[in-house]
């Protein structure tokens, strides 16, 4: 009977609060820092490794958070217009091809869709402390790459984030964007019978944000 109870009692506070919780809505714009990685032959993967610098990118959209008061519990979502790429330093020969790879910087237009489980401690409704966890995934809308690289239509990874909230509405954080699945193919020119992709490309970075919520 007490656990009866007990399991009663329980569910009520959960519900009391599910029934207070907390939605808000607002805008979100940060700065993509991208950072690709390639998988190839090993003397490819060191010349990339040796010619490729990260690229400077933005996101900016519409997001919503949901937060369970007392508990600090909560989800954020967005829908973001991201840019993210890769810019190669100087022009070099793949020595699996033969062609050269051209340098240059390489954008890519997406559609990000993340969705993070979110935990905050707040103090007074002035300042408070976040940390976000969750996937992300993205759509390509369109891209500036020569016939040389093709971008994935389609593309997911995981974010990780902590940042401070003010006065129960600005949100700055920074989150880690790690990359699951390859959002470029290097096609081999030289055998355009085949069309070969003579490597992959993996997008992963950091993310520097800030978020308005009403």
């Amino acid at each position: 009977m007490k656990k009866h109870l007990l399991f009663l009692f329980t569910l009520l506070i959960v519900s009391g609060l599910t029934a207070q919780a907390q939605f808000k809505f607002g805008l979100k714009a940060g700065v993509n820092l991208s950072k690709l990685s390639y998988s190839g032959s090993k003397d490819v993967q060191t010349l990339y490794n040796d010619n490729v610098e990260n690229l400077t990118g933005f996101q900016v959209g519409p997001m919503a958070e949901f937060t369970v008061p007392i508990l600090g519990i909560g989800a954020d979502a967005a829908i973001l217009y991201s840019q993210e790429g890769f810019k190669i330093k100087e022009a070099f020969q793949d020595l699996q091809s033969g062609e050269l790879i051209k340098g240059g910087s390489y954008k890519t237009n997406t559609l990000e869709v993340p969705i993070n489980l979110k935990y905050k401690i707040t103090f007074l409704n002035v300042v408070g402390a976040f940390g976000t966890v969750g996937p992300y995934f993205k759509f390509r809308l369109s891209d500036d790459l020569l016939d040389q690289y093709k971008s994935k239509s389609f593309g997911a990874g995981l974010n990780f984030g902590i940042g401070v909230e003010l006065l129960a509405h600005l949100q700055v954080g920074v989150a880690y964007k790690l990359g699951l699945t390859d959002d470029y193919s290097q096609m081999n020119l030289l055998n355009t019978a085949t069309n070969v992709a003579t490597g992959k490309m993996k997008t992963s970075g950091w993310l520097v944000s800030a978020a308005y919520l009403f």
